[in-house]
């Protein structure tokens, strides 16, 4: 087995986590190691200005966000739910319910 050269992830662990595709797109190729079309990035690239200068709302209402999106596809609504209200975060609305929760 060879060493893994510091900073660096085994490539059992490179498509892994939440920096993963952030570092494939600044890398310009997708995880898969082929390049992304530049039509793709100009408009990646394009929105996410945009993101960048919206104003916020505060921390606590981007980390609440956040854990809602990214909860919503591996955690069940109730303890989703439970968990919001016990880190003193609102409860699940209505239409993040609709969304995340809806048809599937």
């Amino acid at each position: 087995m060879s060493a893994t050269p510091a900073g660096t992830a085994p490539e059992s662990q490179r498509s892994l986590g939440a920096d993963a595709v952030d570092v494939a797109i600044a890398k310009g190729l997708d995880l898969d190691g082929s390049p992304i079309p530049p039509a793709k990035l100009d408009l990646y690239n394009s929105v996410m200005a945009l993101e960048a200068g919206r104003q916020r709302s505060g921390v606590s209402n981007t980390m609440r966000s956040r854990i809602v999106r990214i909860g919503a596809k591996h955690i069940a609504q109730d303890e989703l739910n439970q968990m919001l209200e016990a880190a003193n975060f609102a409860p699940l609305k209505d239409k993040e319910i609709a969304f995340y929760y809806g048809s599937k």
